[in-house]
């Protein structure tokens, strides 16, 4: 089972905040291309996330598993992220 990192559960509430405020924009029948650059940001927020919590996961199963250096690991898990 995996912990939850706190900063990735704020990213998501974030996110559903953001959704909201699109739903708001629809109703109120705003610009396409407003609509569409922020369905945009929920789009990149989400894919991060994922990455986000892939590595979480991964970190804490190797953690759990084996005494590998945590910092050198996670700055690598850093740089493939940021390709995501």
């Amino acid at each position: 089972m995996m912990i939850c990192n706190k900063k990735i559960l704020n990213r998501i509430k974030r996110t559903k905040g953001q959704m909201a405020g699109i739903i708001d924009m629809m109703e109120k029948e705003k610009n396409c291309l407003e609509i569409v650059n922020q369905l945009k940001a929920v789009k990149s927020s989400i894919e991060k996330s994922i990455g986000l919590l892939t590595t979480e996961n991964l970190l804490q199963r190797i953690d759990n598993n084996n005494q590998i250096d945590q910092k050198q690991f996670s700055e690598a898990i850093d740089i493939i992220i940021k390709g995501i």
